[in-house]
């Protein structure tokens, strides 16, 4: 009797099939994390806490240069990167989305983003009013 190994024609294909999702997982993650879709989602929610934290009659500055000069590189104004809406905060930096996260503090708050050609390149500055 001879005994050979054999691996059965469904196992092998199970361990393809698990290789191939499990490649395709990893793709997806590193091009995730590489994308300006986790950039927005930070910020957004930065923004929002900041501003759950924040008391009537704060001004808050945001270092946002690198973000405002990829809005810009891709049409945005450095105001529509950066704008709340009501009790949501919304950062996007390009035309094709978008990342919205809402606050609880009742503040009225209003933005000025800076142009990266100003005098305060990229800064965000959120003032804090009451609601």
């Amino acid at each position: 009797m001879e005994k050979k190994g054999n691996i059965l024609t469904e196992n092998f294909i199970f361990i393809i099939l698990n290789l191939t999702f499990l490649a395709i997982m990893i793709i997806f993650i590193f091009l995730r994390m590489n994308s300006d879709a986790a950039s927005e989602e930070m910020w957004a929610k930065q923004i929002a806490l900041n501003i759950d934290a924040a008391k009537p009659g704060m001004v808050i500055e945001l270092d946002m240069k690198k973000e405002i000069e990829v809005a810009e590189k891709k049409g945005l104004t450095p105001r529509d990167a950066v704008r709340i809406s009501g009790n949501e905060v919304v950062v996007a930096l390009s035309h094709d989305g978008g990342y919205s996260y809402s606050f609880f503090n009742d503040v009225k708050v209003s933005v000025d983003v800076f142009p990266t050609d100003s005098n305060k390149p990229g800064v965000v500055k959120l003032m804090v009013e009451d609601g």
